[in-house]
This record gives structure tokens, sequence and C-alpha cells, in this order.
């Protein structure tokens, strides 16, 4: 995990611009490289989840460019740059093409982690360096970022992961600690961020996946190579479940994503060169899949999904790519479509809804 340890502490309107083909149905994934402080672009073909290189990919991003997210209207990206304590705002054209705006937001120090609500009202940036979290409003027609009052907000621990609930009404923190780490629950109101639990999952908390339904929370514990399991109360909070958490046969269970149909639980172990795969029974309990694990390149890291759900992308950290999988819904079987080399290791994807 050396490298991601090292990449956790991630006037003019354009500042670079650049086209690629496009149809109608076109998505794009775009790739943030924290060591080339840049972000690579691809077309997705939504038939088949192949990757097409952009023109003029890669583009240059700020220093350590860590995370990025898309606003839900497909009009701008933001990318957190843990080597400069801001966040840059990039618009994307019909094409897939990314043009900075400028000057560029500061936050906390060392950001690396931003989430967004659905409705895209908030952006929330985890500041692995300074212990809190920034919190904006964001501008529906120019993208700009607003600070919400009281911002940024301390959580006396350093961010690991981040997610919010699907009603964007609750917030949860991952986050190191002695002696194993904790998960923080904070219930939102405008923005506004108010800790209503901290609860220790197992060794090292540091996936992060909520189902669809928004019923239950899984933390992926690198420390124990174990996954927990809870139920979302109505108020947020956490209580988990019998027998959690599970042990898992592999190494270093990085990242999580529960799929569009919330029946699959997907992780990424880093040790073990290799996705998990998990079937979410009706409490919430997993249960490894027969045909689990899927081979991966060197060190998975992270997964995302598109917006469809019948591809996942994966960030393959010695290799250094990104690798596309095709989903079966029907059996939760991955099948690697190809593999895309990125230069340098990839810390986080987005893909335009």
């Amino acid at each position: 995990m050396l490298k991601r340890a090292a990449a956790l502490f991630l006037v003019s309107a354009g500042i670079a611009t650049w086209v690629g083909c496009t149809t109608s149905t076109s998505r794009y994934v775009y790739a943030a490289i924290p060591a080339g402080s840049q972000i690579v672009a691809y077309r997705e073909d939504p038939n088949s989840g192949v990757l097409t290189v952009l023109a003029g990919s890669p583009i240059t991003a700020g220093p350590a460019v860590q995370s990025i997210v898309i606003h839900p209207s497909k009009k701008f990206l933001y990318a957190a740059n843990s080597g400069q304590g801001n966040v840059s705002l990039f618009t994307i054209s019909s094409t897939g093409g990314l043009t900075e705006v400028t000057p560029r937001t500061n936050v906390g120090t060392a950001p690396t982690l931003l989430v967004m609500d659905s409705a895209g009202s908030f952006l929330y940036v985890g500041n692995s360096g300074s212990n809190n979290i920034s919190v904006f409003s964001i501008s529906a027609s120019s993208g700009a970022l607003t600070a919400v009052a009281g911002s940024p907000f301390p959580i006396g621990i350093a961010p690991l992961n981040m997610k919010l609930s699907p009603s964007g009404s609750v917030l949860y923190v991952t986050g190191a600690g002695s002696p194993q780490g904790y998960i923080e629950a904070f219930s939102l109101n405008a923005g506004s961020a108010t800790l209503i639990q901290v609860f220790q999952p197992g060794a090292n908390p540091y996936g992060l996946a909520i189902d669809p339904s928004g019923a239950h929370l899984y933390t992926a514990n690198t420390g124990d190579n174990s996954i927990s399991e809870f139920t979302i109360n109505s108020d947020g909070s956490l209580t988990e479940l019998s027998g959690s958490p599970i042990g898992e046969a592999f190494s270093t269970p990085l990242s999580l994503l529960v799929d569009n149909s919330g029946k699959y639980l997907y992780v990424a172990n880093e040790g073990s060169t290799n996705l998990g795969a998990y079937g979410i029974g009706s409490d919430g309990g997993l249960t490894l899949l027969t045909n689990s694990p899927f081979a991966t390149g060197s060190q998975p890291s992270f997964i995302t999904s598109d917006p469809t759900g019948k591809y996942l992308f994966v960030g393959n950290q010695s290799s250094p790519a990104i690798q596309s999988f095709s989903l079966a819904t029907s059996t939760g079987t991955l099948t690697s479509v190809a593999s895309y080399s990125v230069g340098n290791t990839p810390a986080s994807i987005a893909v335009t809804p």
C-alpha cells in the first residue's frame, strides 16, 4: 500500500481545452493521476465498455490531483488538489473536453476526497492533512463554489473515505485511529454537518459502500482483512449485523462497490490482485459468490461503475492502469474487457452520468 498511502498525503477562464469524437450515447471516463498532476480522459463505448483516449489527454491539473467528481448536469468536474490545498473546477464540453475555470477554491490541508449529493447541490471535501471537511454549495448555472456557514467542520480523524447516503442527509467518514480506526456519521442540514455517531468496525476501515436503497453500509478493513456489515437506522446511525465483521480469504481489502441492482458487493483486494464478489442478502448479510474472485492487474485500489451498472472500472496501482470489466447482472460474474495504461498510479475515476 505504499503508493496509496503516499497519495493520501493527495486568469483566464480557460487553461486547457481539448475535444474528442462523440456519439449521442457517449459517456466520458476521467482518472486522476497524482504523480503527474494530470487527468486522463476517455470516451466509453456504452455497448462494450471499451475506452478510447480523447485527443489532448492527459491534461494538466492541480498539484497532486487526488479525487474527482462530476456534477449530475454533466457540465462540471471538480478535482481535489492534495498538493496545493484547493479544488479545481472544470467545465465539460459536449464532446468531453475540459476547461479549467480559475481561480481555484481554497480548502483545508491535503484534500484527498470529494463527494457530491445526487442533486448536485453540495460538494464535500475531505482534508486529510487538517482532519476536517470543507462543504460548499454549488451554483447550478456556473458551478461556482460557496462555503457553507461553519465550514470546515472538524472531524478529529484523517479521513480515509467518505460516502453520502442516497438521500444526501447523512455523511459517513472512515478514518485511521488507535487501536483500530473509526466510522463517523454526520447528519446534514443544508450542508452543515453534525456528528451523530462514532463506531469502531474492523481494523483500519478504508473502503466504504452503501446499497442503493440506503439500508446497509459496508466497510473494507485493511488491517485485519475483513468486511464489516451494518444496518442503517432511520436517523442515519449504524447497527452492526450479527456475525460482522466477516473474514476475507484475500489480502488487504481496500475499496468496495455495491452494483446498481443492490445484489452484489465487489471488493478490490490490493494484496491479492483480484476482486472479491459477494451476494447481498435481504438482511444485508454477505455470501461469497462461487465464481469469485476475478483477476485484476497489480494492486487494485478502487472501483467505479458507469451509470448503467453494466461496466466496472478498476484502478490498478502497480500496473499502473485502468481496467474495464463487464458485469453479468444475473450471476455477478465479471469479465475483463481491456486494460489501459495511464503511466502513473491512478487515484480515482469519475464517469459522466
